[in-house]
């Protein structure tokens, strides 16, 4: 379990996170999502030890991940957005890197890299930007890592790989395991990602899963418009609406209208959550 309480970190004087507190559970992918520049990359590194809070504190598993102590380091992994074309083939990466990860699988990597349709053999600084995300993101899969950390691991995968990708997630990770995704491609993940955390500079919007989403927003298709919206947008026949729901019945959340209801009402959202 990853706890985070009062979290503060600034680039200087640019105070990026700040007060920022949540819990994160077992067994569960997070889709971290947010405006650009609210923090998400940088909340991620400090997740993985790469960076230090400048106030408050993050709890992995009892540890302190900027201590950077063997037993923590070694039960994670940070797949950053911007992955680096190593000159050596992805095997030998694997090969090499992996015994940083007691639980790492060159079965595993082997498995996953054919099911994306990429050539281990093949030097990394001689794949395309497609080839190369998913390299990583086999590795990512193959170390045995509880605790995930992935930036943007969509970025530049084609449609089908998209979905070999969330296949691949859903197949190769630890029951245990806590997974964060940061993404704004929700479309891409959308079957895939629950709880949805929602973060602002100063604040975590929403951190529910999907069930808990549905029971408090009405996700509304239809040619009516409801006076109680909190977001509407037109498309093809009708509208797709999210507005309080009062009568207690289930719907679909569609990710990207509630990011955009959360955006434009951050109050009234907080007010229906944070009971």
């Amino acid at each position: 379990m990853i706890q985070i309480q009062n979290l503060q970190f600034s680039y200087g004087r640019n105070t990026v996170l700040k007060n920022i507190s949540m819990k994160l559970e077992n067994g569960h992918i997070y889709g971290l999502l947010g405006e650009n520049g609210v923090g998400k990359t940088t909340l991620l590194t400090l997740l993985a030890g790469l960076k230090k809070p400048e106030q408050g504190t993050i709890s992995v598993d009892g540890e302190r991940p900027s201590d950077r102590r063997p037993a923590c380091l070694e039960s994670q992994y940070f797949l950053p957005d911007e992955v680096q074309p190593l000159n050596m083939s992805a095997k030998y990466f694997a090969t090499a890197a992996g015994k940083f990860w007691p639980n790492f699988s060159m079965e595993t990597f082997m498995a996953v890299m054919q099911e994306l349709e990429t050539d281990p053999a093949m030097k990394m600084n001689s794949m395309s930007a497609g080839q190369l995300k998913k390299s990583y993101v086999s590795f990512a899969l193959a170390t045995g890592a509880r605790n995930l950390y992935m930036d943007e691991p969509t970025n530049g995968l084609d449609i089908p790989s998209k979905a070999q990708f969330r296949k691949a997630v859903t197949r190769y990770t630890r029951e245990d395991s806590v997974i964060v995704i940061s993404t704004h491609q929700v479309r891409d993940l959308e079957n895939l990602i629950d709880p949805i955390i929602i973060l602002d500079r100063k604040d975590v919007l929403l951190n529910a899963s999907l069930e808990r989403i549905s029971e408090k927003l009405y996700f509304d298709y239809s040619t009516t418009l409801n006076p109680e919206s909190l977001y509407t947008e037109q498309l093809p026949g009708g509208f797709i609406q999210v507005y309080p729901n009062t009568t207690g019945e289930e719907t679909k959340v569609n990710i990207e209208a509630l990011f955009n209801a959360v955006r434009s009402h951050k109050e009234t959202i907080k007010q229906l959550y944070h009971e």
